[in-house]
């Protein structure tokens, strides 16, 4: 269950990706599978090399790429989360999550 975004950010996020961009957008998230995550990062880009060479760049297993047309994107959860996200400058996420 996502919850926390704004229509503005997700439709901002979604052009971004359908640019070719490495685009960012953390919300809420609640999933029995993952006990204890309370946020996802979804790292979206339309171009499959460009996000796939962002995974490996940021020791992230490629294949768990979700591959939804027109909106592929990596969940970024856990640990690595806030340290890859501080990396990228998304400031404004890692504070309104507290992530920091």
């Amino acid at each position: 269950m996502a919850f926390g975004v704004k229509k503005e950010e997700l439709n901002r996020w979604k052009q971004a990706v359908l640019d070719g961009e490495i685009a960012f957008l953390t919300h809420y998230w609640l999933d029995p599978r993952f006990p204890g995550v309370t946020t996802v990062t979804k790292v979206g880009c339309s171009d499959l090399d460009r996000l796939e060479g962002w995974c490996r760049d940021n020791d992230l297993p490629p294949q768990y790429i979700h591959n939804r047309r027109p909106f592929p994107h990596f969940d970024l959860i856990g640990a690595r989360q806030p340290e890859i996200l501080k990396r990228e400058g998304q400031w404004d996420q890692l504070r309104r999550f507290k992530l920091l």
